[in-house]
């Protein structure tokens, strides 16, 4: 007879098994755990990414003109979302992570995109106003106190050589100083913003002495 009990051998294949099972349930519990995990740190993704996005699309909305529209995602966009998440927890947290540096990288983009506006030089009819403005003044200055102490008879005199050539002059004038000061090279003196400044002082001395003879 043998020395092994009638139910040894179904027994150690009973234990196998029963060890080999509980190996597997280990294992699932383990994935499972893991896959909850990374769930937990894909939805923080995705909050980060929804509080992320709602400023830069209200943004791009209201301060850049972007039409609603142009940041509804295409078809093709969605295709390749959805290949992006189709490996499971682990894909989506990727897919998430990613388009946070995208959404870091915007946020980036349109920083430095305000400082350079911000920093940016003024247009070059205002720029060039500050030039033409003071010589304007100056030829306003000047028909005024003519107007004061010219004799009455010669007035007219005054008047028509100061409204030709004083203008001129102070628009030649601050055309040389645009040259100068925003040179060398190309400038853009925007001659007609320059014209108009040089000839208000005129206009305006005109019509002071219309009111005054009006009133008179």
């Amino acid at each position: 007879m043998s020395d092994q009990p009638p139910l040894a051998g179904p027994w150690a294949d009973y234990l196998d098994a029963a060890q080999r099972l509980d190996a597997v349930r280990r294992a699932a519990s383990t994935a499972a755990g893991e896959q909850e995990t990374t769930l937990q740190a894909a939805r923080q993704e995705l909050a980060t990414v929804r509080a992320r996005l709602a400023p830069q699309r209200a943004r791009l909305v209201q301060d850049l003109g972007v039409p609603e529209s142009d940041l509804v995602p295409q078809v093709a966009d969605q295709v390749l979302a959805a290949q992006a998440v189709t490996g499971g927890p682990g894909a989506i947290l990727a897919a998430l992570r990613q388009a946070r540096s995208t959404a870091d990288a915007a946020d980036a983009t349109m920083i430095n995109d305000g400082s350079r506006r911000a920093a940016a030089p003024w247009r070059p009819w205002a720029r060039n106003l500050l030039v033409y403005g003071p010589f304007a003044a100056a030829v306003l200055i000047v028909q005024i106190v003519l107007y004061l102490v010219a004799p009455s008879g010669s007035l007219p005199t005054y008047a028509l050589l100061c409204g030709l050539s004083m203008p001129v002059l102070a628009f030649g004038l601050g055309w040389i100083t645009i040259g100068f000061v925003y040179g060398p090279g190309k400038v853009d003196r925007t001659p007609i913003v320059g014209a108009i400044a040089c000839l208000t002082p005129v206009l305006l001395t005109c019509m002071g002495v219309g009111l005054l003879a009006f009133f008179r």
